[in-house]
């Protein structure tokens, strides 16, 4: 071999190890883009710790290893019956092996991804931003949006300049009035996706006292964890909303218990001001199997909802007792009268009603909504940003099709809310039943350019109105 050759194989040689320098590097790299994932509670190794590996690809976390442990040390398995247990077959790790995912890993979050504090004062917009905001999606309830308005920019302001200081401001924690389908929970959900935080709705039926069948009291704090995708920070500065609450009221006259009453509304008081919880990662209960982490209640925001339908009449003898008395005997009648009459409502009249002085002390803002009349169903159907007529007009459109509405018809549907009496909740169903037909044929015929709903077809009584396309209206009866 010549020298001249040497010189080249030697080179060559040199090219392939920095070849295979760079190879490694670059598949070091993409290792190093994802983390390791926990099998049992599916944590990431950058939330859990870090990880303990077992064989074919397994991870768990060091929580999720101690409680397995602790299972097994505490005799809660008796291993040496397992052979003798009828159906109990052995397996090996080659079979789990074919049930355990190859990587068992997530992407991390790149630098520019790492998260930013959740809240900064100067992102929390003004209570009249709020409520113009809230004018886009929800229809009237005007004091009910400015209250929350201001009650919203409060909390958050409070949370994002939180100082151990001598003066604490108190949580803008809400009990919100109003009878069924007013836009009580849509209200709340329209106001959490505004300020971009996580929200757990929950039901104060479904809750009891610790020990007793059903939802334990802590159960809405993991719904929010849950809900902020176990980001315990997040969770920490989110939105409770926990429907009726009426329900919980204090039982009268009963010698049990009032596991589902009174002991709820106990049970929710250090929630409610402000305490340290453990609850289950990625389950709603706590078992030996699920780690559990901490978070704190004390910037969270709380908000009650309730019809509370015997309030009226509570607020009416109260006020007819004092009409009664002294000068104002004449307008004791005014009161069955009165459409607003919920508005008038005190911590006494609430007392009375069942709630605990101590659980209504950590809901300092308390106010109503009205009931929905027909004009203001009609505003709902045709005003907010995202309205059911709308949707169904986007539909149509898609495929060519103009859809319109007059007005007897939108008074018609209206008035048939009405008569269901379950507010705007009844909007959607009497909707989708009469536009099934029409979404069900329209697609059939490519020379049908508008449809126009009538009071006639809403009633029943006759057909909507098909305009072709480039020819004169035809009118369909049903």
């Amino acid at each position: 071999m010549s020298e001249k050759d040497h010189i080249i194989d030697t080179e060559e040689t040199e090219v392939e190890k920095v070849s295979d320098v760079e190879v490694e590097e670059t598949k070091k790299d993409k290792e190093d883009e994802y983390e390791k994932v926990c099998f049992i509670c599916h944590r990431p190794e950058s939330v859990a710790g870090k990880m303990i590996d077992l064989p074919n690809h397994i991870s768990v976390c060091p929580d999720c290893m101690q409680k397995s442990f602790d299972t097994m040390m505490n005799g809660q398995v008796d291993f040496s019956q397992l052979m003798n247990m009828p159906g109990v077959q052995i397996f090996n790790m080659s079979d789990l092996e074919n049930a355990v995912p190859k990587k068992q890993k997530i992407k991390k979050k790149k630098e520019k991804e790492e998260r930013k504090p959740v809240l900064d004062i100067k992102d929390i917009p003004a209570p009249h931003k709020i409520k113009a905001k809230l004018d886009d999606f929800v229809v009237g309830q005007e004091h009910a949006k400015k209250v929350m308005s201001v009650a919203v920019y409060n909390h958050y302001k409070r949370v994002a300049t939180d100082t151990m200081d001598d003066i604490e401001i108190e949580k803008s924690n809400m009990l919100m009035i109003g009878p069924t389908g007013c836009g009580k929970t849509y209200l709340v959900k329209t106001l959490a996706k505004l300020l971009d935080v996580p929200l757990a709705i929950t039901d104060a039926t479904s809750l009891t006292e610790a020990g007793y069948i059903g939802d334990d009291i802590e159960s809405v704090v993991s719904k929010l964890l849950a809900a902020a995708d176990n980001d315990v920070e997040k969770a920490e500065q989110g939105i409770i909303f926990i429907d009726e609450i009426d329900k919980i009221a204090k039982k009268k006259n009963t010698n049990q218990r009032d596991v589902s009453g009174e002991s709820v509304q106990q049970g929710m008081l250090k929630l409610l001001e402000g305490s340290e919880v453990e609850v289950p990662v990625g389950a709603n209960s706590k078992n030996a199997m699920v780690p559990l982490t901490t978070v704190n209640t004390r910037n969270i925001l709380f908000i009650c909802g309730g019809a509370f339908p015997d309030l009226e009449g509570i607020i009416k003898e109260r006020l007819t007792k004092q009409a009664t008395i002294g000068f104002n005997a004449d307008l004791k009648d005014k009161y069955d009268k009165d459409e607003k009459i919920l508005e008038k409502v005190t911590i006494e009249d609430l007392r009375n009603f069942g709630m605990i002085p101590e659980f209504l002390g950590r809901l300092p803002i308390i106010f109503t909504l009205q009931g929905l009349n027909e004009d203001m169903l009609v505003k709902i159907l045709t005003e907010p940003k995202n309205a059911i007529l709308k949707q169904y007009q986007k539909l149509l459109a898609l495929d060519e099709v103009k859809l319109d509405f007059n007005e007897e018809s939108l008074h018609a549907i209206a008035a048939k809310a009405m008569k269901k009496d379950t507010g705007a909740r009844a909007l959607r169903a009497i909707i989708e039943e009469f536009m099934l037909d029409i979404m069900y044929e329209i697609p059939k015929d490519d020379n049908i350019g508008q449809v126009t709903i009538t009071k006639e077809y809403i009633e029943g009584t006759g057909g909507p109105v098909i305009t072709l396309r480039g020819q004169e209206v035809a009118r369909i009866e049903g």
